[in-house]
């Protein structure tokens, strides 16, 4: 999908803008979300339909980058699928070829002018355009940059004990989208604790999803946005954050760690930044009447 234009959005000082890489049509409401009632979300969601494909059988699941402008930085929050990637056993990320670099570049920004990769965790659909195919090498995608993400979330896809069915996917994602980055120096491990990693950034620990999740906070003057990376998939659960996806490794914890980020969303007035919600996949936490409700921007 290549872009058709360029919808910055702006938190104090720093530009933000989406880079698509792809939209998955691939699962139905039940399929993602296990403890789906249509009743429950058609009248807590009312716009629950634009979420869904024409058929309205489908979620629309977005998969993409941001692209984030601040201090004088160019900085990249998770990577895409990537081309080439050989997923056997998640055949929608199989041997892609997508126009996600053709769209980082359409905006002015080649992949040398990248000063900080961000990764919130380890997944296919996070790390793939990491590394790129180059005389049957991978190689980084971004020389120039400082790849960020957590030590501990590496050392648990590298720890041959998690090789599981669930894992498998993300071993070989390891492998190709990850391994090559750390042999080349350009990797910063980290203890994901909420300090500031980067002048106005911090991670912060959000498990359930995989065992070190984490999600983004950026200061920018008064202004705060939280990329939220894979602590939900659709905008039904913000109103029922008790519904976890059936991607998450540890479905009770990730629905506290959905929590916690929808109540800093609320608190600090943040714009929210997600990863798999369609349409902008930006936008704000509302509450009214004790509920939470989502509301695109």
């Amino acid at each position: 999908m290549l872009l058709n234009d360029l919808q910055w959005y702006t938190v104090g000082d720093a530009r933000i803008l989406k880079i698509q890489d792809l939209t998955l049509k691939a699962l139905s409401p039940e399929q993602l979300l296990p403890d789906w009632n249509n009743a429950t979300a058609l009248q807590a969601y009312p716009d629950l339909p634009e979420t869904l494909d024409a058929s309205e059988k489908k979620v629309l699941l977005s998969v993409h980058s941001w692209l984030v402008e601040d201090r004088g930085r160019k900085i990249l929050v998770d990577t895409g699928v990537g081309n080439n990637k050989v997923r056997p056993a998640a055949p929608h990320f199989d041997h892609l070829q997508t126009v996600w670099l053709e769209n980082l570049m359409r905006t002015g920004v080649r992949p040398e002018d990248i000063d900080f990769v961000l990764l919130t965790h380890l997944h296919v659909d996070h790390v793939g355009w990491n590394t790129r195919l180059k005389n049957g090498i991978w190689v980084p995608t971004f020389p120039n940059a400082r790849y960020i993400f957590s030590k501990a979330e590496y050392d648990f896809f590298s720890n041959p004990a998690h090789d599981s069915a669930r894992n498998k996917t993300s071993f070989m994602t390891r492998i190709d989208s990850v391994d090559p980055i750390v042999s080349a120096g350009l990797a910063d491990q980290i203890d994901v604790d909420g300090s500031e990693i980067l002048e106005g950034i911090s991670f912060h620990s959000t498990p359930g999803h995989t065992p070190h999740h984490a999600s983004l906070v950026l200061k920018s003057g008064m202004e705060r946005a939280i990329f939220t990376g894979d602590v939900m998939h659709h905008p039904m659960q913000v109103r029922v954050p008790e519904w976890s996806a059936v991607f998450d490794a540890d479905p009770q914890t990730a629905i506290v760690s959905r929590k916690w980020a929808l109540n800093y969303a609320i608190e600090h007035d943040a714009t929210v930044f997600t990863s798999h919600f369609p349409m902008t996949s930006v936008g704000r936490v509302m509450t009214s009447d004790q509920n939470m409700s989502w509301s695109f921007l």
